[in-house]
């Protein structure tokens, strides 16, 4: 999707002009992928704009940084009130915020503890991920040839933007493939995640998801999903998933920020149960709406009002 210019970023504790927002060629990140992002949406509701879950993806970003040994020179409370800020100064009422933490210029090499560590924080409008039709239709996927990482090899539970050379690999190939999107399977060639999204399975009334063993990012909307499945009187279990049980699901979804829940329709052309989106996915996915857009009390406390 391409990116729509706003008129500034944050960029190390201050506001800049959106084409000034630039880093040199040989910054430490551009070589060795050393970042860690989030990805939070904000939405128009009755009461203003809310950032779902704002503090929690930030706290993520924190924990992101740690496992690489990178220490954010702000705190928690310092991002989460830039993150409003950067929504004001844009004047963007519904959109996505895209917060950076990444080692910039200063020296050639693996190690990356003489390079600053430099913070950003841009907010654009941004539209359905994987497509507004695909809301209801769902989606085509297939299961990826490229699996996740090892858990000793790579921490899947850091947002890391070297992570993602991994997704890409997948997103591309499905995309080559006349997919939406593929489907990873981890080490052990049980079903990890998309290449930006975690996945559900309902069978028999149950709803099914990877375990974090399973090397997948802990997302924020799988953890909402799994809550409001519950409230729902669906029983959820975060167990492993064998490759097969794709095929034979009455239904499947994404979950994610950016692809919020999004039906899966088939897999590997395999039509998932009746080939459209299912009954407990339409459920979840329209109380999920209700609550972020402020047409339904959020008893969770999910959504941050930027003018709160």
């Amino acid at each position: 999707m391409a990116i729509q210019k706003a008129d500034y970023i944050w960029f190390n504790g201050q506001l800049v002009a959106w084409d000034q927002a630039t880093i040199h060629v040989l910054s430490h990140v551009v070589h060795y992928g050393s970042s860690f992002f989030e990805g939070i949406r904000f939405y128009e509701t009755p009461r203003g704009t809310a950032v779902f879950r704002l503090t929690p993806h930030i706290r993520r970003l924190f924990d992101s940084a740690k496992i690489y040994r990178t220490e954010i020179p702000y705190t928690v409370p310092q991002l989460v009130a830039a993150c409003k800020e950067t929504i004001q100064a844009n004047k963007i009422r519904a959109g996505y915020i895209r917060p950076v933490v990444f080692r910039g210029y200063g020296s050639i090499g693996v190690d990356p503890s003489t390079c600053p560590i430099e913070v950003v924080i841009a907010t654009i409008e941004w539209g359905k991920y994987l497509g507004a039709e695909a809301m209801e239709q769902g989606v085509d996927v297939c299961v990826s040839s490229w699996n996740r990482f090892a858990p000793n090899t790579m921490p899947a539970m850091s947002k890391a933007g070297g992570n993602y050379l991994n997704s890409q690999l997948i997103k591309q190939e499905a995309l080559k493939n006349g997919y939406k999107e593929g489907i990873a399977l981890d080490t052990n060639g049980l079903v990890s995640e998309g290449s930006g999204e975690n996945l559900f399975l309902i069978r028999d009334g149950v709803a099914l998801t990877p375990p974090v063993s399973s090397s997948i990012l802990a997302g924020i909307t799988r953890d909402t999903t799994i809550r409001l499945l519950r409230d729902m009187g669906v029983e959820v279990r975060e167990q492993t998933i064998p490759r097969e049980l794709l095929y034979v699901a009455d239904e499947l979804f994404f979950t994610g920020t950016a692809a919020e829940i999004t039906p899966i329709r088939s897999v590997d052309g395999i039509a998932v149960g009746n080939g459209r989106r299912g009954p407990l996915t339409t459920e979840v996915q329209a109380t999920f709406f209700a609550v972020v857009q402020g047409e339904r009390e959020d008893h969770y406390g999910w959504l941050e009002y930027v003018d709160a």
